[in-house]
């Protein structure tokens, strides 16, 4: 799971609740039902008209995957790589066909058993390469998605406004009601704030750098497999993929 992002959800629905509790409107003056169906219901709408149809389907999951993401340990990612390198050198390319089902990372292991095939480098390379094409195409729709929900619920929350504002107008027989209705008309604006700067907007950067850290391990992964295939020495290797880490992490290393 994602502490930061778990963290950081709480601490801003927290603070909002909090800054609600301490002012003087009761609770219930921020609560109105077709404001939240204006802002939501809207946001989605409009995403259907830019994405199709399964794509704003699997958007629950997306937002999941946020909260539950797990970074990749890149250093035991080399590691593995290295001891499969030595393996290789020692007994043979042939001889990691008895590993293969061990191998934890999909990537090394689709492009080793090819390599164990017999699979010339260049197809291999071309194959992991179109995987990890694939996946960053996937995650680039995911992060749209996001990025626009975050630009369509301030947008329908200030439609939901402007609609209350017209309908309060047309009844200004009552004076004294004119602060309520004005208030009940802005909820939507501040609906629309909530959802795309507490929700959208943050999941949309969050899905974006897992996205680029995810590249970072497959062509960690794929760099790894190409020596192996091409029988270069496990110090190589490793002095190699070390370069991806960062100084202090390969210092530790």
């Amino acid at each position: 799971m994602d502490i930061a992002s778990l963290v950081g959800l709480i601490l801003a629905l927290g603070l909002i609740l909090a800054s609600i509790m301490l002012g003087s409107a009761p609770f219930s003056a921020f609560i109105d039902i077709p404001s939240g169906l204006v802002v939501v219901g809207g946001a989605f709408a409009a995403a259907l008209i830019c994405f199709p149809l399964g794509s704003i389907l699997k958007s629950p999951i997306i937002a999941l995957k946020v909260l539950m993401n797990k970074a990749e340990d890149r250093l035991a990612l080399i590691k593995s790589i290295v001891e499969l390198a030595e393996i290789a050198r020692k007994d043979g390319l042939l001889a990691l066909e008895a590993k293969i089902n061990d191998i934890q990372n999909p990537l090394v292991r689709s492009g080793l058993q090819m390599a164990v095939d017999g699979t010339a480098p260049e197809i291999v390379e071309e194959v992991l390469r179109t995987e990890v094409a694939g996946m960053a195409m996937r995650h680039r729709e995911g992060k749209s998605i996001m990025d626009q929900l975050g630009r369509f619920a301030p947008a329908y929350g200030m439609i939901g406004t402007l609609m209350g504002l017209i309908m309060m107008l047309q009844d200004m027989s009552d004076p004294s009601g004119i602060g309520a209705g004005m208030a009940v008309a802005l909820i939507t604006t501040l609906y629309g704030a909530i959802v795309a700067n507490v929700f959208f907007s943050p999941f949309a950067e969050k899905l974006g750098l897992m996205s680029r850290n995810e590249q970072l391990s497959m062509e960690i992964a794929i760099r790894g497999v190409m020596a192996i295939q091409s029988g270069e020495s496990p110090r190589a290797i490793d002095q190699k993929l070390q370069t991806y880490l960062p100084a202090k992490q390969r210092e530790l290393s």
